[in-house]
């Protein structure tokens, strides 16, 4: 049962991503993730400013006036939303936490699947596959993921994308649109997101905290690995150090960005200042002039 205060998040998560959805994305969503082809419908009389090139000459020579076939696009579409829930995704200096952006951005993407009635599942992933939703339709069983993505609860602290990643490419028969939400803390995984990426419709969303790239001058800090549990005394009015962990973490978003360009993958950077629904907008008006030119 869930407390009052939980069911209170979900709804305002659920009105969120819903009016998103209606006043943003829903067409957006549609026009950058085509179905698989045409599907024949019917046949109908022409009319005023239809396509000759339809015309059925068959029906109209037997009706003796013009009628044209209608087609309509096969969607039938996945979408798999693929999490990240290692303990580095609690992490979050400025509005929210990395999860709680991830959160936002899976409801919001689950709302526009289901508002075009395509399937929408989950994997959660920390250092091992935690949670696999298979890909459903419907409301309710959008209600049911966005309860899944908000309040659970991994058991284990680590990450090993690898894994989420291979079980994807294991269950999911057909080809997908697959979001992989992570900060990518993890090495060894390359490999198996290229091999991703030629199976599916791959889409990298990339985590950060603008803490990760600029430490304040503030003296001696302790600092505790979330993951691993190892702590470190640092000396954050070092220019040196300040420097070095800002070309790692910049480093670290470029190598995945690479990544994602050599893998012809798409790639989406958000942060935790608030930013990230304009981010995931940006991306479909990108991707939709990009495909209107190819």
């Amino acid at each position: 049962m869930l407390s009052r205060d939980l069911r209170r998040q979900m709804r305002r998560l659920q009105l969120r991503a819903r009016r998103a959805v209606e006043d943003l994305l829903g067409g957006a969503y549609r026009s950058v993730f085509k179905g698989s082809g045409i599907a024949f419908e019917e046949v109908r009389e022409y009319q005023p400013g239809d396509d000759i090139r339809g015309i059925d000459w068959n029906v109209t020579a037997r009706m003796g006036h013009p009628f044209v076939k209608r087609f309509i696009e096969e969607r039938e579409l996945t979408l798999l939303l693929v999490l990240d829930v290692s303990a580095s995704q609690r992490f979050g200096t400025r509005s929210q936490t990395k999860r709680e952006v991830a959160a936002e951005l899976a409801a919001l993407l689950a709302f526009c699947a289901i508002a075009n009635n395509d399937k929408v599942g989950l994997v959660a992933v920390s250092d091992r596959v935690e949670k696999y939703v298979p890909p459903r339709k419907g409301t309710r069983h959008a209600l049911r993921l966005m309860r899944d993505i908000l309040f659970h609860e991994p058991a284990y602290p680590g990450t090993n994308l690898r894994a989420g990643i291979d079980f994807f490419n294991r269950v999911l028969r057909r080809r997908a649109i697959v979001f992989l939400m992570s900060d990518f803390h993890d090495t060894g995984f390359e490999k198996a997101f290229r091999r991703a990426a030629r199976r599916h419709d791959l889409i990298a969303v990339y985590h950060a905290d603008a803490l990760e790239e600029s430490w304040p001058a503030v003296g001696l800090v302790d600092v505790r690995d979330a993951e691993t549990g190892q702590t470190l005394l640092i000396d954050t009015s070092a220019a040196e150090f300040r420097e070095a962990h800002r070309a790692a973490a910049r480093a670290r978003r470029a190598a995945v960005r690479q990544l994602a360009n050599a893998a012809a993958a798409d790639w989406i950077d958000v942060s935790t200042d608030g930013s990230h629904l304009d981010a995931l907008l940006r991306f479909f008006r990108l991707r939709e002039r990009r495909l209107g030119h190819s």
